[in-house]
């Protein structure tokens, strides 16, 4: 890339670098040694030897056995018609050209699966061009592109001192084996963390190796919030890329019925969800549900025992509550698992002891409720299942399916949607349940049951008069519906037929919601109606360096599995937006004024130390994973964490 700065100085017009040689090479003899033609009708310029410019074609000469040993390089450019005279001689010095080409840096906002997966992807892509480069200039093949970056820089900035997002903070305590992904994105600076001798390596460009190791590095920047306390343009500056990848974590879809935002006791399952997994924003939230399910007194004070259902210890005491999950995705059946299970099917688990202590032995009645029906449900074989084991896994608790609410969804159009490959995994849900289903409301015998009804809609929230000066939620009112329109387009209409269900405590699990960062609005960059950054394929709208990875690009879909495809997508519009715009890249590197300005991940660094922003990086965080871990906090050998549910005690860890 040195050389071709110099070699523009020396040409009127430069397109840029994107394709430096196309066409099949074609040797020629000239003073008696061999060299070989390549003729590029769109590259006015060599990146190594000496090249003629011919009218509308640009002939580039080199030597391939002797010339990459050279170090001094002469560029000029000249007409067909005069190839000997008016040269414009331009000589370029060459010193270790490669390793001072320019790196690339790459800021990745959020530490989730969609943040770590386009690292992870975008490193791999990038080192995989630059070893192909290499491959090619060192042989007597030439390049079929030109990549004009030595290596790549990634810093992955999350808004907590800890990564992971919803694998730590969303992900069901009881599924282990999900959560163990954690494993996989720690690997990525694990791998960064030594090199081959032993030596630490973060951080710099392992020049050592660069010959057979093109250089990349990853660094994490933990507790920093941007949009408080960087801005999203001052990023943008300091970096040649910007990821965002932060997810739909700071708001929900809401319902819009009456009650929903003025009764206490009316909760999203993402904040549930959030209070049980220990995140340290939602800790106010384990008050209100205990509350809820303890009306009479606090679990721990020992009260209620005269409406406990079964057990003489605490901990196996049932609240009495009623709770209603308005909702039928993945994440309503986790949450009603967890209250069924109670502390003594989570104490093995990663769920803080300030959770446990609230839960004690679960709730007494779960109710599921959604729109549509059975073969409608957003829910997956996997945590149905769940659902119906149960009982047989001793935790006292019983699924109740009605007959007749699956016998209401089992439309013509609901039968046509099982059929053929795609309907194979409804298929199997809709046979699960018609054998778990019961022809009537007979009581079951276990202490707790989870009722999963179908085709009821939610029209208003109603107090209980006699709870807490009527202000907090005591019933849930909702019309029957029924299932209207073509296989796949079915919606849920209203018949007039109410039912009002007691509640004590509500979920709405509808959806998460993604929120713009501080100066999108401004920008148009973000689509209120659907919740995420306007973007195609991954970029970003717009003429910026910006591009959109996981829930905040496609919304809150999907699987943790879901974001390899998306992350690669985004990758490849990285890639392609590189490739395009390389020269302007390289430009920009450095302020048009001239001035000294750092970039990067030094930039970075230096910008949060004159704020006072106290950033926590991987070797930080894992002194909290450390201290999480510690013998001395585990109730048992089996808990892989007793997790630190404050911000204030995680900076307190690190420092």
């Amino acid at each position: 890339i040195n050389i071709w700065r110099s070699a523009r100085q020396s040409t009127d017009s430069h397109p840029k670098p994107q394709r430096c040689f196309e066409n099949s090479p074609r040797t020629y003899s000239l003073n008696n040694e061999k060299y070989k033609f390549i003729s590029n009708p769109s590259c006015k310029m060599l990146i190594r030897g000496y090249g003629l410019s011919l009218g509308k074609s640009t002939t580039s000469l080199y030597q391939p056995s002797n010339l990459l040993n050279y170090t001094n390089f002469k560029c000029f450019s000249s007409t067909a018609d005069d190839t000997t005279n008016n040269k414009k001689d331009s000589i370029i010095t060459s010193s270790n050209n490669e390793n001072n080409a320019p790196r690339l840096s790459v800021a990745i906002i959020g530490a989730g699966p969609s943040g770590f997966y386009a690292a992870k992807y975008l490193t791999s892509s990038v080192i995989k061009r630059i070893k192909s480069t290499k491959s090619a200039t060192n042989t007597t093949m030439t390049p079929s592109s030109c990549f004009s970056w030595s290596g790549i820089d990634v810093d992955i900035i999350e808004r907590l001192p800890t990564p992971y997002g919803l694998v730590r903070y969303g992900v069901a305590p009881d599924h282990p084996d999900v959560k163990n992904v954690e494993n996989d994105f720690a690997s990525l600076f694990q791998k960064e963390a030594v090199g081959e001798n032993g030596n630490n390596i973060e951080n710099t460009s392992n020049e050592d190796q660069h010959d057979s190791h093109p250089s990349s590095s990853i660094s994490y920047f933990g507790n920093v919030d941007v949009g408080k306390d960087i801005s999203l343009s001052q990023l943008q500056s300091l970096y040649d890329i910007v990821i965002l990848a932060y997810g739909c974590q700071a708001a929900d879809r809401q319902l819009g019925i009456p009650g929903e935002n003025t009764l206490e006791g009316v909760l999203s399952a993402r904040e549930f969800v959030a209070w049980y997994n220990g995140h340290p924003e939602f800790g106010h939230i384990g008050p209100i549900v205990e509350r809820c399910l303890w009306p009479s007194s606090s679990p721990s004070r020992g009260g209620a025992e005269e409406e406990s259902s079964s057990s003489s210890s605490d901990e196996e005491r049932v609240s009495p509550a009623r709770v209603v999950v308005i909702g039928q995705g993945n994440v309503a059946l986790d949450v009603a698992r967890v209250l069924a299970k109670g502390k003594s099917g989570l104490i093995d688990t990663d769920t803080p002891n300030s959770v446990l202590g609230v839960l004690q032995g679960g709730a007494a009645h779960v109710s599921v409720v959604g729109r549509r029906g059975h073969v409608q449900g957003a829910f997956t074989i996997k945590e149905l299942r769940e659902l119906t084991k149960l009982k047989k896994e001793g935790h006292d608790a019983t699924l109740i399916v009605r007959k007749e609410e699956l016998d209401l969804g089992m439309t013509e159009s609901s039968a046509a949607e099982l059929k053929g490959a795609t309907g194979r995994p409804k298929t199997r849900i809709n046979k699960l349940l018609q054998d778990s289903a019961v022809i009537d409301d007979k009581t079951p015998d276990t202490a707790k049951q989870i009722d999963l009804r179908f085709l009821m809609n939610p029209i208003r929230m109603e107090p209980d008069d006699t709870k807490n000066n009527g202000d907090r939620i005591g019933y849930v009112v909702f019309e029957r519906t029924k299932l209207e329109g073509e296989p796949h387009q079915q919606k849920p209409v209203g018949t007039s037929e109410m039912e009002t269900i007691p509640a004590d405590l509500v979920l709405v699990s509808i959806g998460y919601r993604g929120m713009p960062l501080a100066g999108m609005e401004e920008l148009e960059l973000f689509d209120n109606q659907k919740g995420v950054v306007a973007n195609d394929h991954g970029k970003v709208v717009g003429e910026n360096n910006l591009f959109v990875a996981g829930w905040i690009k496609r919304g809150p879909t999907g699987i943790i599995g879901t974001n390899i495809a998306d992350a690669k997508d985004t990758v490849g519009s990285v890639l392609r937006f590189i490739d395009s715009d390389s020269a302007q890249l390289l430009e920009t590197q450095q302020p048009a004024d001239g001035s000294k300005m750092t970039k990067g991940r030094v930039g970075l660094a230096e910008y949060l130390q004159r704020e006072d922003v106290e950033a926590v990086d991987w070797h930080q965080f894992l002194k909290i994973e450390a201290a999480e871990s510690d013998r001395s906090r585990l109730r048992s050998d089996v808990q892989p964490r007793e997790k630190i549910l404050t911000v204030k005690e995680m900076l307190d860890v690190v420092s």
